[in-house]
């Protein structure tokens, strides 16, 4: 059963948030992270590309007790009657350094990857956003507003409308009880408050998968390394 949710659009901070929840004691969390590195996850979420699909949630987000980043992120509305008990925590940025990130990723992500050599070991990477792809496809036309061929940057100026929109929506449909609005950069204090634990004493709040990260684990990936799954579609 969740107990936190993410509402946050990607590149919001989404992986300092997945680590941030699990030190708190809410993990395991759901991130992209764990669909494109696990076959089973990816089909487990590849029928919900169909609007007919009546998702299991509980099938879906079996052996996690939260979930950030998209594909949950963006069945927040979904997530929030679902699991009517759970917190809600919508991860903001400016919504300029929001969409740089995200031409970042569009540009040296996937293309690069696609037309590189990878080691053997992360082929299943490779596979599992093929099962996801139209899911992804859906996201980015519905949450984005992009009707662009998939692997194209969106437009600049629609696509922090719909930014900007999905931030006000989420306000105007949760009380306020129940959403945290959060910038990462706020650290441990409001986001402990929120969830009523105590701050990790002495510890520095995660900041994980910026876009230097992700360039150079691109870079390992293109010369031949077994990183494991350093990018997405998200984060």
């Amino acid at each position: 059963m969740l107990t936190v949710i993410g509402a946050g659009f990607p590149r919001t901070g989404t992986s300092s948030m997945k680590a941030a929840l699990e030190r708190l004691g809410f993990g395991p969390c759901h991130h992209m992270f764990d669909v494109g590195s696990d076959s089973d996850r990816a089909r487990r979420w590849a029928p919900l590309a169909s609007h007919d699909t009546v998702p299991e949630w509980e099938h879906v987000f079996e052996g996690f007790r939260s979930a950030v980043d998209w594909p949950a992120s963006f069945f927040w509305r979904e997530l929030a009657a679902r699991y009517p008990e759970a917190k809600v925590v919508l991860t903001v940025r400016d919504p300029y350094a929001w969409f740089a990130s995200m031409r970042t990723l569009i540009t040296s992500g996937p293309p690069r990857l696609q037309a590189g050599k990878l080691a053997p070991e992360a082929a299943g990477l490779m596979e599992n956003m093929k099962t996801t792809r139209p899911l992804l496809e859906r996201m980015i036309r519905e949450g984005l507003g992009s009707d662009r061929p998939f692997g194209e940057v969106p437009d600049e100026k629609e696509t922090i409308v719909a930014f900007e929109q999905h931030t006000a929506m989420v306000k105007e449909s949760l009380p306020p009880e129940r959403l945290l609005v959060f910038d990462v950069r706020e650290g441990w204090e409001p986001l402990c408050r929120f969830l009523e634990v105590d701050v990790p004493a002495g510890e520095p709040f995660p900041h994980l998968n910026d876009s230097k990260m992700m360039q150079q684990s691109i870079d390992r990936l293109m010369d031949g390394e077994n990183i494991g799954l350093p990018f997405h579609p998200a984060g």
